[in-house]
């Protein structure tokens, strides 16, 4: 048995790291802003973060759909569950700093 047998793994697997992807852009966005803020440059910060962010997510993107459009559906369906994730983070994080 190969793993050609188990397309689920695949998917799987392409959902996983579309998660990972997802935590490194939408936490290196948060952390970015959140340095930008205290910076003297705070363009430098955040178009050198977004030139980063955008290329390694680019690529895991195409490395991980090897071609198939189901491995890019199930990245990006767990690139967005982690957007989802670290936006209720951030937001719950923001509130404990900041209360009103």
């Amino acid at each position: 048995m190969n793993l050609q047998d188990l397309p689920w793994i695949e998917w799987a697997l392409a959902l996983l790291a579309g998660g990972m992807l997802g935590l490194f852009f939408f936490g290196g966005l948060w952390w970015t802003l959140r340095r930008a803020l205290a910076s003297k440059r705070p363009a430098l910060w955040v178009m050198g973060s977004l030139l980063l962010r955008v290329g390694i997510t680019g690529g895991g993107f195409v490395l991980v759909s090897a071609g198939q459009w189901q491995r890019v559906l199930a990245c990006l369906l767990g690139f967005l569950i982690a957007r989802q994730a670290i936006t209720r983070f951030s937001a719950r994080r923001t509130i404990n700093q900041h209360p009103a």
